[in-house]
């Protein structure tokens, strides 16, 4: 029992960082400095509760993480968290708004500071809606035929064979109509970065579900 348990936490550990991604901060052709363009880096980037923020930085910078009002105001004299050391960890634990800046005098108001934006769950974009097609296009009207008329000459007997002359093209009542062929629309939505992370992480969760149904298989 013991053994169970203890297979099934490491899988849902691997689980959690299979489905965790990492970040460095500016990348890949920028980093955190006063040179890169920090808001467009966050912009064009979407983080889910459980991903990381990398902040590599050189001697002269830091990184501290300070409210709202501090970073719109660039106070840094009383952060809600200080790092330093080059390199910095920092994983996104809960959804909602995040800041931070470095502590380096006039390196805030000179752009370097970062607004994070942490989502719950990926959403995929919406698909648009199939229009059908009108009723006139799968069931055209069948075109109606008159009806055929016979005539029987006075001189006929009843037993002979009555001699028939239709009065007009005879058209099959029973004929199938044309059915129009229905072209249905190509729908090619493209994919952005959070559904393609969606995508892997689908198939991720049902690989390490395959290893669950394997161990205790095997216990």
């Amino acid at each position: 029992m013991v053994r169970t348990f203890m297979s099934l936490a490491f899988v849902a550990m691997m689980l959690k960082l299979a489905m965790a991604a990492n970040y460095t901060v500016g990348g890949p052709n920028g980093g955190w400095d006063a040179t890169t363009n920090l808001q467009a880096w966050a912009a064009a980037n979407n983080f889910l509760v459980g991903d990381s923020l990398i902040f590599q930085y050189g001697p002269s910078h830091d990184v501290i993480e300070v409210s709202k009002a501090g970073y719109d105001s660039c106070q840094v004299s009383s952060p809600l968290q200080s790092y330093s050391g080059g390199t910095t960890a920092i994983t996104l634990s809960s959804p909602g708004k995040r800041y931070f800046t470095c502590a380096t005098p006039g390196h805030c108001s000179g752009g370097m500071k970062l607004e994070i934006d942490t989502l719950a769950t990926s959403t995929p974009p919406p698909a648009s809606p199939l229009t059908p097609p009108p009723a006139s296009t799968l069931f055209p009207p069948s075109s109606s035929s008159p009806p055929e008329v016979y005539n029987l000459s006075p001189s006929q007997s009843p037993e002979m064979t009555p001699t028939m002359s239709p009065s007009a093209p005879t058209t099959s009542p029973l004929a199938s109509p044309t059915l129009s062929p229905v072209t249905t629309p190509s729908l090619k939505t493209p994919l952005s970065s959070s559904a393609r992370k969606e995508s892997l992480q689908s198939s991720l969760t049902m690989g390490i579900s395959l290893v669950i149904v394997m161990v205790l298989l095997a216990i």
